[in-house]
């Protein structure tokens, strides 16, 4: 089956390829940029409220694109969260559910951002498993992953151009010095060969991964301006280590931690760069025919000036939790004369984005019958669709777990305690656990949630002990 699978990928992308390659891309079958941040709070812009933060490229986006109130990353950490992104499946289903795997999976070498070192078990993305950058391609659009992946635990062949990308500009997990010293980075990795970026020599800080990323882009997107593309361009801002030399944005904030003041700056940083990006956009004519949308990975974290900039606009809970603080991110679609200026509270999430893409791409066949999302691209064109009365679920197998369905929302963030039930319209900061009030919904929600899981050989759910 497998083989099958892969065989008839690889058809649709030749028979796409043949025709799609002479075509420019339109407005109804547009370019599609994805832009991720990484641990971005969904408090951090303007546009969502921030009163600190300058991010004016990013509010432009909002302003003239629609802005959903209620999104959902695919989890509270990065790999499982970009896993989901990537597969279209929730995180009791994908193949990557947690930053480590709890049996099988490769052994390397994690370096943490204070330089300390572990070694750590991961899993990987198969050859077989289909992705964003697989069906795209078998759209006919060329492909490119940009910075970060983090979806190749320690094998060096599920590397991004291994798994459906086209070109690949970045770094891995499996090549551990690739991205070392963080956002100076003297090593990256395009495709499988490793380069020298020379301006950071010998620690130099010449050249910040936020610009070389921002600059990888941009030649993509001058190379492919006359042939339909997908660009998935994922910035390591703003995760920590908080490292950027220009904090000339925020200097007269006397009041502010220097940890602050870079903080802030990685992000303003990052909104000028993807307003480089817009600008290519624009000079080259291209800015109708391309659909910019942009996202965080999961909430803010621990060592983020979570208070004092109010990065998470007071959501309980942080990154690496399954509270709204660790997985509600802003999201933002926008294409000029296509995408209406609103503010809207749709239920959506990560997985949503395989069948949406493909269905824009018009590759929907290429998406596998498993896949947890929906198609909510309707919504991006000024529609309405109902995406609330499904359930939606997460999962750190083992440890945490939530559901959200019907306005109601059960979590549990440490592993052996009982779930906790919000009802999560009326109460978005969970304030008030009405578990004890509710019993029965508990109940029926559990096991609904438990109903949406499959047991891998990365994280076998036999052995676990009950939640």
């Amino acid at each position: 089956m497998k083989n099958i699978l892969m065989t008839m990928s690889a058809l649709l992308a030749q028979q796409a390829q043949a025709t799609g390659e002479t075509q420019k891309a339109t407005p109804e079958r547009p370019n599609i940029i994805f832009i991720l941040a990484d641990d971005m709070g969904y408090g951090d812009l303007a546009c969502y409220g921030n009163k600190y933060i300058k991010t004016p490229n990013i509010d432009r986006l909002a302003a003239t694109g629609t802005s959903f109130t209620q999104a959902y990353a695919g989890s509270g950490i990065s790999s499982p969260s970009r896993c989901s992104l990537m597969t279209g499946k929730h995180s009791g289903n994908t193949r990557i559910r947690d930053n480590q795997c709890y049996a099988g999976g490769l052994t390397g070498l994690k370096i943490s951002p204070k330089g300390d070192t572990t070694i750590v078990r991961r899993a990987n993305l198969q050859p077989e498993d289909v992705t964003l950058g697989t069906v795209m391609k078998a759209a006919g659009y060329r492909t490119c992953l940009v910075n970060k992946w983090h979806l190749d635990g320690y094998d060096p062949q599920a590397a991004p151009n291994h798994r459906g990308f086209d070109e690949f500009y970045g770094w891995t997990i499996a090549t551990v010095h690739s991205n070392s010293p963080y956002y100076y980075p003297y090593y990256r990795l395009h495709g499988d060969s490793l380069i020298n970026i020379k301006e950071n020599e010998h620690d130099a800080h010449a050249r910040h991964n936020t610009e070389i990323s921002t600059d990888d882009a941009i030649a993509f997107i001058h190379r492919n301006k006359e042939r339909p593309f997908f660009l998935f361009l994922g910035y390591d801002a703003p995760h920590e280590p908080y490292n950027i030399d220009d904090t000339s944005w925020y200097n007269e904030k006397g009041e502010w931690s220097m940890n602050t003041k870079r903080y802030a700056a990685l992000v303003t940083h990052m909104d000028y760069n993807i307003g480089r990006l817009l600008g290519t956009l624009e000079n080259l004519g291209l800015r109708e025919n391309t659909l910019v949308i942009f996202a965080s990975d999961n909430g803010a974290a621990v060592m983020a000036p979570i208070e004092e900039l109010n990065c998470g606009a007071g959501l309980k809970g942080r990154k690496g939790q399954l509270y709204e603080g660790g997985i509600r991110v802003p999201l933002i679609v926008n294409q000029p004369g296509h995408v209406p200026a609103r503010q809207i509270q749709n239920l959506v999430y990560f997985p949503d984005f395989m069948p949406t893409l493909a269905r824009l791409a018009g590759s929907s066949s290429a998406v596998p019958d498993d896949t947890n999302g929906m198609d909510i691209s309707p919504l991006f064109y000024g529609e309405d669709i109902d995406t609330d009365s499904r359930p939606l679920y997460w999962e750190f197998p083992g440890k945490q777990r939530a559901i959200r369905h019907a306005g109601w929302k059960c979590v549990t963030v440490k592993k052996g305690a009982p779930l906790e039930l919000y009802r999560i319209k009326d109460d978005p900061y969970e304030q008030h656990n009405l578990a004890n009030d509710y019993p029965q919904l508990v109940q029926q929600l559990d096991s609904l949630g438990r109903t949406m899981r499959t047991s891998t050989p990365n994280y076998p759910i036999e052995g676990e002990k009950e939640q």
